[in-house]
């Protein structure tokens, strides 16, 4: 390789809270691997990771457990490797991009209607009970008691049954598509099946971050849409997408939302150009 000191550098050595190398790496394969469908340097990604304090031997752990599942293939070429995204990595990042990228952006009217699941897991099967409350946490499902699961997109009513039919639970669910009654609260139901008082300080804790933030340089710029990325990513999973009638007066979540699409558009071409900038000189080294 050629004189390290020559080539292009991202100086400041920043830690992205509560991350992981695997992580931070899916990040960076979606946000600039994926779109140009090429293959990227083990030590462009090592650099790139560096900035935000994983150490090497993380990061190459990291994209070993990314090929051994499939996403990334790697190619020796004389003393040195590259990866490539394969078709089901490529698949895959295709729809996490989809979803990232679009999150927030429009909420649809509500008719009014709630999808309510009915399904049960003994407290002895902890584990069918943990993935049970994670996949459908993370299809926007409350509860707000225990064996009770709603969702205000009645159009989840495929995904939940994917979800407990693959748990192997299908027999013993039931599901219904209704309005709610006359007896007890609507907004009391939904305080107790979403912790909206928690993901509203995720929230605020986003726009307080990115809101002053204006990097100058291509450095900067790279360093700061990973962090943008990464940090919005989380979202989709924390929040339901609540129609705007059952939120809080003033939700944190549509400032948020508009703040990451605005700042992803204004940090794009610098931060993209940046990226190209250290594989070019990646592949002259």
């Amino acid at each position: 390789m050629g004189d390290a000191a020559a080539r292009p550098r991202m100086s400041r050595r920043r830690e992205v809270s509560h991350t992981s190398a695997r992580s931070l790496l899916t990040t960076l394969l979606g946000e600039f691997v994926l779109p140009r469908g090429r293959p990227v340097w083990t030590s462009t990604l090592v650099d790139v990771l560096a900035v935000f304090g994983v150490e090497e031997k993380s990061a190459r752990q990291a994209l070993a457990r990314t090929a051994a599942e499939g996403w990334l293939v790697s190619e020796r070429v004389g003393r040195r490797v590259r990866w490539s995204l394969t078709a089901p990595g490529r698949r895959l990042l295709t729809e996490g991009a989809a979803r990232i990228y679009g999150f927030g952006r429009d909420r649809n009217a509500w008719d009014g209607r709630w999808l309510m699941l009915l399904v049960s897991v003994p407290e002895t099967k902890r584990d069918l009970r943990h993935s049970l409350r994670t996949r459908l946490t993370w299809a926007g499902f409350g509860s707000p008691t225990p064996g009770v699961w709603i969702s205000a997109d009645a159009g989840r009513q495929d995904e939940a049954a994917s979800i407990v039919r693959e748990l192997g639970l299908d027999r013993e669910a039931m599901s219904f598509v209704a309005s709610y009654g006359q007896i007890g609260d609507q907004d009391a139901m939904v305080s107790r099946a979403w912790d909206l008082t928690a993901l509203e300080e995720r929230y605020e804790g986003f726009i307080d971050e990115f809101t002053g933030l204006q990097p100058a340089t291509g450095d900067e710029a790279l360093h700061a849409q990973t962090r943008l990325v990464h940090e919005w990513r989380r979202f989709p999973f924390l929040d339901p997408q609540l129609p705007v009638s059952l939120l809080p007066a003033n939700w944190s979540g549509v400032q948020a939302a508009e703040l990451f699409h605005r700042k992803h558009v204004e940090w794009r071409v610098l931060a993209q150009e940046h990226w190209d900038l250290l594989t070019t000189e990646e592949e002259a080294a």
